[in-house]
């Protein structure tokens, strides 16, 4: 049976390191350093544990940052909902500094907008594939 999106990020999760022993998601900030490419942070959000309106889902930021006249602009970052026991993560946001996009699937607990969950959940697996395809990790 063919993997959903929402299973091939999970899994791609684990091949990054974020979800570890996998269902483990580290509750600090780690960074991935790949030579001549952007790091790549990844961090715990507590706070935004259950947004989605599922209580299970366990939120995390993927960001790559640059530095423009002294402040860190993301490039992206991405904030994803993992569901450890149904072995899936998705997309909740997208943002970008330059130029300036904020997009988010769950407008509240329980609702969302299907079109932007498709889009930026096929760009969540491509910037994950691109990841793993760069050699970046947090294994360590």
């Amino acid at each position: 049976m063919r993997k959903t999106i929402y299973e091939t990020n999970y899994d791609r999760l684990i091949k990054l390191g974020v979800i570890t022993n996998e269902r483990a998601v580290p509750n600090q900030c780690r960074r991935s350093q790949v030579a001549g490419l952007m790091d790549w942070v990844v961090e715990r959000l507590p706070h935004l544990d259950g947004v989605s309106g599922n209580d299970e889902g366990i939120a995390v930021s993927l960001a790559h940052y640059f530095e423009q006249n002294g402040d860190l602009c993301k490039d992206p970052e991405m904030i994803v909902l993992i569901y450890p026991s149904q072995r899936m993560a998705e997309a909740f946001t997208f943002e970008m500094s330059i130029p300036p996009i904020y997009q988010q699937v769950f407008p509240e607990p329980g609702k969302f907008h299907p079109q932007q969950r498709k889009e930026l959940n096929s760009f969540l697996r491509q910037w994950l594939n691109n990841l793993i395809a760069q050699q970046h990790s947090l294994s360590e």
